[in-house]
């Protein structure tokens, strides 16, 4: 989704797990043991992001929603887009790089504290316990809040749209097939086939950034 926003697939090459080993630098045994590296990777990480304004495909999501099309978009993103193009209801499966709290006391840490000079790891004030955003790390597991909302959309859904994405990452990737398994339909956008595209309705090879718009205008 967030490409044609200028934040590369991180799995794609030229993506950031072709420079970096996820497992030591976006893992929480990695943040545990190493705090200072993981910290120096979120500052890259966090320079991109906040540099990326959203796309047409994400405007286009957020249109469809207000005309009252699309009730609802369940994302792996942690870049905060969807909210940014005025998306409403936007279930992050992977958390997002806007909040930040402390590992040992809990307590909230600013985000506009946190800063390309700050020293590192950032630590919490109050316990000096290490500084961590608030999204999925490898190894944790999904918010439960999140699980439970989003397989409950699904359930009232009678078509998904499975946008930019590959499929290979549960238990995102188990969605469109549950509505489909109750009679729903699957629409799928995306530049390549993908783990989906076998048994999609619908399959509309292309970037979600053109995509979406002319289906938004088909709509109006």
């Amino acid at each position: 989704m967030s490409v044609a926003s200028g934040i590369p697939d991180f799995r794609s090459p030229g993506g950031m797990w072709s420079r970096h080993d996820p497992d030591k630098v976006a893992s929480i045994r990695a943040l545990k043991s190493d705090p200072e590296l993981v910290w120096k990777f979120l500052l890259e990480a966090d320079s991109m992001l906040k540099s990326a304004e959203p796309n047409a495909g994400h405007a286009g999501l957020a249109r469809l929603e207000k005309d009252g099309y699309l009730h609802g978009v369940i994302t792996q993103n942690i870049d905060g887009l969807h909210q940014r193009a005025g998306s409403m209801n936007v279930i992050e499966f992977h958390g997002n790089c806007s909040e930040f709290y402390c590992m040992e006391c809990f307590s909230p840490f600013p985000a506009d504290g946190i800063s390309a000079d700050s020293e590192l790891p950032v630590r919490c004030p109050q316990c000096s316990g290490v500084i961590r955003p608030d999204l999925v790390f490898f190894g944790e597991q999904i918010p439960s809040e999140a699980y439970k909302e989003a397989f409950a959309l699904a359930d009232q859904s009678d078509l998904v749209i499975v946008a930019g994405t590959s499929g290979g990452v549960v238990p995102a990737s188990l969605i469109p097939s549950r509505i489909q398994e109750a009679g729903g339909l699957i629409v799928e956008i995306n530049k390549a086939p993908s783990a989906y595209t076998a048994f999609s309705d619908v399959f509309i090879q292309g970037g979600v950034e053109k995509v979406l718009p002319a289906i938004v205008q088909s709509l109006s």
